[in-house]
């Protein structure tokens, strides 16, 4: 039987240790390698062509949700499993939406980690049910706030849709302008407008609006690319 290969990518020595020990007994599984900050994962991914990633998302040199990415584009048959001690619903979401397949938080690595990895290995998603309860939560209060507030998106204009899309799926504002038949320059200012109007601070809470409101959806559409972003 063809083994399941695993990277292991965190800064911390003694999470790689402990996640190795419980992975450790699988016969069919065997850890071909560690990485301790973003590009040296993105590296040993790209020579040991891992069939799991098991990826924190505080890397140095480069964060881990960007390191998926890469990752994703790179080997899109390599599954990520994000293992984490953020309980942040907007990093879930970020996450998944860079390509990650499993969300687990690092309290829960004894009793979720093998289950997760056989989980994404075949394919599937896999949060725990913490996770879940997280992702829920935030829902649920962005749903109320709405309520109160009214929907921020009936305060944007179809152009502004419009780019906000493209901007969640990771086009640069050269991509926008010329997809849009408009200057890079018009481009910035409607960004600088959305991003005032939403009372939005970062490219990551951008995008997590955009699945918000289904105006992206999470990985898995054939027509979505993600690149980092590209201001100029």
């Amino acid at each position: 039987m063809k083994k399941l290969r695993i990277l292991i990518a965190d800064d911390h020595g003694l999470v790689r240790r402990g996640a190795r020990a419980v992975l450790h007994s699988r016969r069919d599984w065997r850890v071909v390698g560690e990485a301790a900050n973003g590009r040296e994962t993105i590296e040993k991914a790209i020579k040991l062509k891992p069939n799991v990633v098991i990826l924190d998302v505080s890397m140095p040199e480069l964060d881990g949700v960007e390191v998926a990415r890469q990752i994703r584009e790179s080997l899109p048959d390599t599954k990520i499993l994000v293992l984490t001690m953020h309980e942040s619903d907007q990093m879930v979401q970020c996450a998944l939406h860079a390509g990650a397949h499993g969300y687990i938080l690092k309290s829960d690595l004894t009793d979720s980690l093998p289950k997760a990895v056989r989980a994404v290995a075949e394919g599937k998603r896999f949060l725990t049910p913490k996770v879940s309860e997280i992702v829920l939560d935030g829902f649920l209060k962005t749903r109320s706030e709405h309520q109160q507030q009214g929907r921020r998106s009936t305060r944007t204009t179809p152009r502004e849709i419009e780019i906000i899309r493209l901007l969640a799926e990771g086009k640069s504002n050269k991509e926008i302008a010329a997809r849009l038949g408009i200057t890079v320059r018009t481009v910035e200012t409607h960004r600088s407008k959305i991003m005032l109007k939403l009372d939005l601070h970062s490219l990551a809470e951008l995008i997590h609006y955009a699945m918000r409101l289904g105006i992206v959806t999470l990985p898995g559409d054939p027509g979505m690319r993600n690149k980092p972003d590209d201001k100029s």
